[in-house]
């Protein structure tokens, strides 16, 4: 199983093409190298400042696991006796629970890859965009937009938690 739902390499073509709306946030519009995507992205230039010409990796991932493990191992565990296997079956579910808080020292995920991470909600999902299908997702207010080809967003859907982590 993988948390990653959406991963490639962006060009900045744009910023605050309709004009700067907010202090700290800026809009910018990119397209990806290997998917040909759009993508319109509200950032906060304060944190993590881009300009024309940068390239960005962004992923939207489900969880920020490194390592997830998926629901068919997690119900063979249950089946198995052995207390090892259930204490990591609880460890795990206690680890799922706990995710919005920070994170050991010790523990590693994928935010640690990352320059720049925003937990958010998918809200819609529209099948007549005029350059394929588009992703829209909220991160506590900043947008953002993902539209091409529905083969390349396939795992993601409306009401579904994510993460979106972008470095340079």
């Amino acid at each position: 199983m993988t948390n990653i739902l959406f991963q490639d390499i962006f060009n900045v073509n744009d910023v605050d093409r309709d004009g700067k709306k907010f202090d700290r946030v800026s809009r910018f519009t990119a397209r990806s190298e290997n998917y040909e995507m759009e993508l319109t992205l509200d950032i906060n230039i304060e944190l993590y400042p881009l300009d024309i010409g940068d390239r960005v990796v962004l992923c939207l991932a489900s969880s920020l696991e490194v390592n997830p493990v998926s629901a068919e191992v997690l119900k063979a565990i249950s089946l198995n006796d052995s207390e090892a296997e259930k204490k990591r079956k609880k460890e795990h579910e206690e680890k799922e629970r706990d995710s919005w808080q920070e994170k050991r020292p010790d523990e590693v995920d994928l935010s640690d890859q990352y320059d720049y991470v925003m937990f958010g909600k998918v809200y819609k999902f529209d099948e007549k965009s005029s350059k394929g299908v588009g992703v829209y997702i909220s991160f506590g207010g900043l947008l953002m937009a993902l539209e091409g080809d529905h083969r390349h967003i396939t795992n993601i859907y409306v009401g579904q938690n994510c993460y979106l982590l972008l470095r340079r």
